[in-house]
């Protein structure tokens, strides 16, 4: 059966969203419509700045919506004027309403960074790394009214490497992310594709990362730290007091030496070594205020930290 040409709409907002509107439009999809957030301040100057979907989506020379909300009829107007086929989503950081839902002939669909039912929810590449898990993938699923619990369409794994942060990872997932979508939307131009629910067991939820979480609680073991530190990487960062001034860590690795939480064991070129509840890390890169990330032996050009010191442990 020759396939049925389909009628797109797209809702996105981040890097990982534009990745897979890329995808979906180099497969030669028509994109009807595409919503995205409206443009925030954004840089020191906090002068307003469009999405990277929005900013793909006018070099692609697609029609862009950017509502508040999609709760009135006023804010769907654009989305039901477009009479979609489907409804692509990824990161798009605002509530579907039942009739947004609805709309489409065949609903909504969900580009998710995790192997559902494991890490629902805002933030699943953060907290797979930071929960030491081996591997993590993509989930198209179909929307409902639940956080991330519609059935499933597609999955496909991806193994988390040791020395994966969240950037690394958010990358290699945003454009798996666009190959499986198109593979799910050429199916679906076939005809109906088939859809399993989520099992009840294994649900964990991703919770929104804080910049209170930068803060280094330096009594945790360190391989939990160490995860945190490539979790919290590129936002919000590991951070603590040192000397009366916030210092962020980047780059680090478990060290065997010991000693008491947050005491600094040693400073030098191969790094600036802090104990922790149980071991310590070699921290390689940091970086101090008002400057960039540095290699250990140029961070300590400007700062001193001497063994002994103690860095300020994060409160109770």
């Amino acid at each position: 059966m020759a396939d049925r040409p389909l009628r797109l709409a797209f809702a996105g907002t981040p890097e990982f969203a534009a990745t897979a509107l890329d995808a979906i439009v180099a497969a030669g999809f028509e994109v009807a419509l595409v919503l995205t957030q409206p443009d925030r301040p954004s840089g020191r100057g906090m002068k307003l700045t469009a999405s990277a979907v929005k900013r793909r989506a006018l070099v692609h020379g697609l029609p862009v919506d950017q509502p508040e909300r999609l709760k009135s009829d006023a804010q769907r107007a654009a989305l039901r004027a477009c009479a979609p086929d489907l409804l692509v989503v990824a990161a798009y950081g605002l509530i579907l309403p039942p009739e947004v839902l609805t709309l489409p002939r065949l609903g909504c669909i969900n580009i998710h960074a995790s192997l559902l039912p494991r890490w629902r929810g805002a933030a699943p590449i953060h907290r797979a790394i930071e929960a030491g898990d081996a591997e993590t993938g993509i989930t198209i699923m179909q929307m409902d009214e639940g956080l991330d619990t519609g059935a499933m369409i597609a999955s496909r794994r991806m193994p988390i490497r040791p020395s994966d942060t969240t950037a690394t990872l958010h990358d290699r997932l945003a454009v798996m992310g666009g190959s499986l979508v198109v593979e799910v939307l050429q199916a679906l131009a076939r005809g109906p594709v088939d859809a399993r629910l989520q099992p009840d067991e294994g649900v964990t939820y991703a919770s929104k990362i804080s910049r209170a979480e930068a803060v280094a609680d330096w009594r945790l073991p360190a391989g939990q730290i160490e995860r945190r530190l490539r979790a919290f990487d590129p936002f919000p960062g590991l951070q603590s007091e040192a000397a009366g001034q916030t210092v962020k860590f980047w780059e680090g690795v478990v060290d065997p030496r010991s000693g008491a939480p947050g005491e600094v064991l040693s400073a030098d070129a191969d790094g600036v070594v802090i104990a922790c509840g149980d071991g310590a890390i070699r921290f390689t890169v940091l970086q101090r205020p008002g400057s960039r990330r540095l290699p250990a032996a140029d961070f300590l050009r400007g700062f001193a930290l001497a063994p002994g010191e103690r860095l300020a442990p994060a409160a109770d």
